[in-house]
């Protein structure tokens, strides 16, 4: 097929690709070291690059020839030769986890610079053209967070707007909104824009010991929208983890009989929004968009009603006959909550205080609080992307990955949030990743522009490709096959010609 020709810069990708170190095997998917990779488009043609992120994990573990550091899902211990004290010293140091930078999940972009990024404290500078690992960066020498997402939010003035949660702070557990500013100048020294973070604001972790775990979060023109969800991390059990011999992924746990509580920061006085609102207990990885309108807060996000998801990825699951086996216990369902900022402080209980046109309510209850339900926009779909210069406002298109009732995608999806309409590409054993929406130059409308996935193929003997979709129709306008093996990835970014800088430092 042909690519356009005002196509020119970097897909790059990132994901989990080596599970086995020696005679070890990790236990989950999502703990694999990254493996980073990219599509890069120049003047009609694609060359296609990947490289293991040289992070101290993978150093670490590949000079033992064995796993020693822990993942998520899977407790490393230390060499099992040492003698009795250098173990129980071990155990003592274990109690703030030192997490792994096995940056595995997403891409971001503060200023010039790039990162690998997962959910711990460690993001890992990388070369988006020759994806070379470069310097560490531990957020919290420069803010108070132990874990942060790999979701961040990206201004109209550079900034990267992040959330973390700290655990640290003698009990008082709490959520923490912070701001990255771009980089000043050249001259200033070498991951200067940390030293300017600034913490916007924090929400208190409504439980000291059981904060909530978030792997997203929302904004809007004037609000950065959090969603508090009873998919809660357990820190007693997280500090015992190692001498209990467990991983820490266990250490997470779904009440399904607690509330999930939303929290609306207002950007410019810092403060939380007062209403307490709050919905039925869900699982959420992914926000979609959020915005406002007309004393509204809308908020679209993929949600779930338990957390089997990340059951299914533990690798003893991810056997042959995977997809026939291996059944979601809930489906990701896309919900929209409309939630009145501004309602009439005299309304009765019980009445819904919701006045745009929506089947998503708001009723107020006797203490005060907003007891909100959702409308269902669609069911499976995931991993989703809209067109960024749209992130905040009022929307219309959603592009995802398809799922069923097995989590691996089939097909990926262009959804009409109005007027719910879908559109879809897929072929029979093709397994697309997350869809990346790239706005062509001259755009006027929202969809103007094409989506990028690369599809592995089901069987390992046929060879994976990027394919290119007229994102307005969603026909395919080209495809680049690679003859090398590609894996299963989780999120990445398109960098366009203009945002690469050349040099190579």
């Amino acid at each position: 097929g042909q690519l356009p020709t005002w196509l020119q810069g970097i897909l790059l990708r990132n994901g989990p690709g080596i599970h086995t170190i020696g005679d070890t095997k990790y236990n989950h998917w999502f703990d694999g070291l990254a493996l980073l990779h990219s599509f890069t488009f120049k003047n009609g043609e694609v060359y296609y690059r990947s490289k293991y992120l040289r992070s101290d994990t993978y150093n670490c573990n590949i000079e033992a020839n064995r796993i020693v550091v822990s993942e998520f899902g899977t407790m490393a211990y230390p060499d099992p030769c040492k003698n009795i004290f250098a173990k129980a010293f071990s155990y003592l140091s274990h109690t703030i986890p030192e997490f792994t930078d096995n940056c595995l999940i997403n891409i971001m972009r503060t200023g010039d610079d790039f990162y690998a990024t997962s959910e711990t404290n460690f993001i890992r500078k990388i070369n988006p053209q020759t994806l070379e690992t470069l310097e560490k960066v531990d957020y919290s020498k420069y803010v108070a967070v132990n874990i942060a997402t790999s979701h961040p939010h990206y201004d109209s003035a550079g900034n990267v707007l992040n959330m973390g949660t700290s655990i640290v702070d003698k009990g008082k557990t709490k959520y923490i909104l912070f701001k990255i500013p771009p980089s000043v100048s050249e001259k200033e020294k070498k991951n200067s824009c940390f030293k300017n973070v600034e913490v916007m604001c924090s929400i208190p972790s409504r439980s000291l010991l059981h904060p909530s775990y978030y792997h997203s979060f929302g904004i809007t023109e004037n609000y950065i929208v959090f969603i508090e969800q009873p998919f809660k991390l357990d820190i007693v059990k997280m500090a015992t983890a190692y001498i209990r011999g467990v991983n820490w992924a266990s250490c997470l746990a779904y009440h399904k009989e607690e509330k999930t509580w939303f929290h609306f920061v207002d950007k410019k006085t810092k403060k939380e929004v007062s209403t307490k609102f709050y919905t039925d207990a869900m699982v959420l990885f992914h926000h979609i968009n959020a915005y406002e309108e007309d004393g509204h807060i809308i908020f679209d996000i993929i949600a779930y009603t338990d957390n089997s998801l990340y059951d299914m990825f533990y690798l003893k699951n991810l056997t042959k006959d995977f997809e026939e086996k291996n059944k979601l216990t809930s489906i990701p369902t896309c919900k929209r909550f409309v939630v009145p900022l501004q309602y009439d402080k005299d309304a009765e209980v019980g009445s819904n205080l919701v006045t745009l046109p929506s089947t998503a309510s708001a009723v107020k209850e006797k203490d005060g609080s907003i007891y909100c339900q959702p409308e269902i926009l669609c069911e499976g779909i995931e991993l989703p992307r809209i067109n960024y210069d749209y992130n905040g406002k009022k929307y219309k298109y959603v592009f995802a990955t398809e799922v069923q009732w097995s989590p691996i995608p089939t097909k990926i999806a262009k959804f009409n949030v109005q007027t719910k309409e879908m559109l879809r590409w897929g072929e029979d054993r093709c397994w697309p990743s997350e869809p990346i929406f790239v706005p062509s130059p001259d755009a006027r409308e929202e969809d103007d522009g094409i989506v990028l996935t690369c599809v592995v193929m089901a069987d390992p003997k046929e060879a994976p490709f990027l394919l290119v979709l007229d994102a307005k129709t969603f026909k395919e306008l080209g495809r680049a096959i690679v003859d090398v093996e590609m894996h299963l990835d989780l999120h990445g970014t398109f960098i366009p010609e203009k945002d690469l800088k050349f040099d190579t430092e």
